[in-house]
């Protein structure tokens, strides 16, 4: 997937709305794989339903929404499947891991299905986010932030041509964040890919090539 294009689109419950004022929202946008994008939200403003959009968990939008001039509305859920498997990996905002599992685990359940990562790259990454001490912990037992680099982790364990990470830092602190961010930036940049990044405040301190008003 070379790009992402949004033609006019708007969150159906927003339609009768004259006071839309947005760099997305009623706009033609284009995203290209291998730039790196921040999409600034207010709350309110439609940054959840952006994002259920764009991964095809919600069609509940007027306009277009389209990968590689293919309307998404169109797709099967095949099609969805092979998206989320080749190019398209998320990192969701309430990160969707499972508490009775250890950190380790909650990677390597993803990476099994992948077989994408080595055992070697994913305890190199335990190290760098700073929780190798944590990778036999059950993940409930852990802190927000401390799940949020595990959620990175699985998130990084597949081929994608575009990740979207939703407010992947929002309970991490200043260098937390930019070693999150370095290791989100090197592997897209190792797979040539596009990083579609959304916040509402906080933010990895990274050099966007565009950031986008929601």
């Amino acid at each position: 997937m070379i790009t992402i294009t949004l033609h006019h689109t708007l969150p159906r419950v927003f339609a009768q709305r004259t006071d839309i004022c947005s760099d997305l929202w009623l706009q033609d946008v284009t995203l290209e794989r291998g730039r790196l994008y921040l999409i600034e939200a207010a709350s309110g403003t439609g940054k959840s339903s952006l994002c259920s959009f764009l991964i095809g968990y919600r069609k509940d939008y007027i306009g277009t929404i389209a990968f590689d001039g293919k309307d998404i509305s169109q797709m099967r859920s095949h099609d969805w499947t092979l998206l989320r498997q080749r190019s398209l990996s998320t990192m969701f905002q309430e990160l969707r891991l499972f508490p009775e599992l250890t950190a380790w685990e909650n990677v390597q359940i993803k990476n099994q299905l992948t077989s994408f990562k080595t055992d070697d790259d994913i305890a190199a990454w335990f190290e760098q986010l700073g929780i190798a001490d944590k990778r036999d912990t059950r993940l409930g037992l852990m802190s927000f932030g401390q799940q949020q680099r595990v959620a990175m982790m699985r998130a990084l364990c597949q081929p994608f041509d575009f990740l979207l990470a939703d407010e992947p830092v929002s309970h991490l602190d200043a260098d937390n964040s930019r070693v999150m961010g370095q290791l989100m930036m090197a592997e897209a940049q190792r797979q040539g890919a596009g990083v579609i990044v959304t916040s509402i405040g906080h933010h990895m301190d990274l050099p966007y090539d565009r950031i986008l008003k929601l």
